[in-house]
C-alpha cells in the first residue's frame, strides 16, 4: 500500500516521550513518519524503528521532509525566544510551497491560569500564571496566525500533565522519592499518553483549521490523593506528607501548584468523536500498575 493510502507521511517535530509515543504508533500501523531530534544516538534509535530521523538544524533536509509530509505535530515546549517549531518548520514551509493537510501544535492547560477549581473551556480568556505558561500563549498565537496568514488548517491542543509508562506516580514510589504533596483545593486533570496520541490522531481525520482542543480525562484531582491512592494499590507505604510551600518542594512544582482547575474535554468528544480510554486516573493507573 502506497503512503497515500495508509494516510501519508507524519512529520513528528520534537520526538519526546509524546512524540515517541506517537511514533510508535504510526509505525505499528503501517504509516510512514519522519521525525526530529538533536541528538545524534536518537536519531539512530528511531531510524531503527523504521522512522527517518532528522536534525532539526538540517535546514534542507527538513525543508525536504516538510514537503513530502501530509500531517505535521510540534511536540517540542517553547523556548525565550519563541516555538522552535515555528522557527524551524514557518520557513520550509514557505520555501517548499507544502500545504500539509493538517499541523497540530501541542500546547499546555497552563495558558488557562488558576480558575480556583472552576471549569477551563476553550474560548475563555487566557491567564497563565507561569512563564512556561506565558511561552505557550505565545507559541499559540504564532501557529494560529501563520495558519491564517498562509493558509494552512493548523489546530492546537492543551494538554494537562501526562502520565504513561516510565512516567507516572508508579515509578516515583518504587524510586523512593515521591511525597504527598498538600494544597487545599487544588486540582487539576492528566491524560494517559495513548489517549492524547489517540486524540491527535482523531484530529488528522477530521482537520479543522483554527480549532483548539483541550485533551484531557474526565477526572480532575488533587495530586496528593492521586499519590496515596497509587501507594495503597502498590501496597506501599504512604509517601511523606508536605505541604506545597515546603523548602523541600522545587520552584518549578510550587509553580504548578499556583494553578487550580478542572478543563472541560467536551468539544474535542464532540468534534472528533475522541473519548480517553483511561477517562478515569485510577483506571489509567492500575492499566500501569497491572
Amino acid at each position: 500500500m502506497s503512503e497515500e493510502g495508509k494516510g501519508g507521511r507524519v512529520l513528528i517535530f520534537g520526538a519526546g516521550y509524546l512524540g515517541e509515543a506517537l511514533l510508535r504508533r504510526l509505525i505499528a500501523q503501517g504509516r510512514a513518519v519522519s521525525a526530529t531530534s538533536r541528538d545524534q544516538q536518537r536519531r539512530g534509535e528511531m531510524e531503527a524503528r523504521g522512522a527517518k530521523a532528522i536534525d532539526p538544524g538540517d535546514a534542507e533536509t527538513l525543508r525536504d521532509a516538510v514537503a513530502e509530509a501530509a500531517a505535521i505535530l510540534v511536540t517540542a515546549p517553547p523556548e525565550a525566544g519563541g516555538c522552535p517549531g515555528a522557527r524551524a518548520l514557518l520557513p520550509a514551509l514557505s520555501a517548499s510551497g507544502a500545504y500539509p493537510d493538517w499541523i497540530g501544535y501541542v500546547s499546555s492547560t497552563a495558558v488557562y491560569g488558576d480558575r480556583a477549581g472552576g471549569w477551563a473551556f476553550e474560548g475563555d480568556a487566557l491567564n497563565a500564571a507561569s512563564l512556561e505558561g506565558a511561552r505557550r500563549v505565545k507559541a499559540e498565537r504564532e501557529w494560529l496566525d501563520a495558519g491564517q496568514g498562509m493558509g494552512l488548517t493548523v489546530q492546537v491542543f492543551r494538554l494537562p500533565a501526562i502520565y504513561g509508562p516510565a512516567r507516572s506516580p508508579i515509578d516515583k514510589l518504587k524510586r523512593g522519592d515521591a511525597r504527598l504533596i498538600r494544597k487545599p483545593g487544588q486540582v487539576f486533570n492528566r491524560i494517559h499518553v495513548e489517549d492524547a496520541v489517540d486524540g491527535l490522531l482523531a484530529s488528522m481525520r477530521r482537520p479543522r483549521p483554527g480549532a483548539i482542543y483541550n485533551l484531557t480525562d474526565d477526572t480532575p484531582e488533587a495530586a496528593d490523593v492521586v499519590m496515596a491512592w497509587t501507594a495503597e494499590r502498590l501496597g506501599l507505604s504512604r509517601p511523606t506528607e508536605i505541604d506545597w510551600t515546603d523548602a523541600e518542594v522545587s520552584d518549578g512544582m510550587r509553580r504548578f501548584y499556583l494553578d487550580s482547575k478542572r478543563v472541560s474535554n467536551a468539544l474535542a468528544k464532540a468534534e472528533l468523536a475522541w473519548r480517553p480510554h483511561h477517562a478515569d486516573w485510577r483506571d489509567g493507573i492500575a492499566g500501569l500498575i497491572d
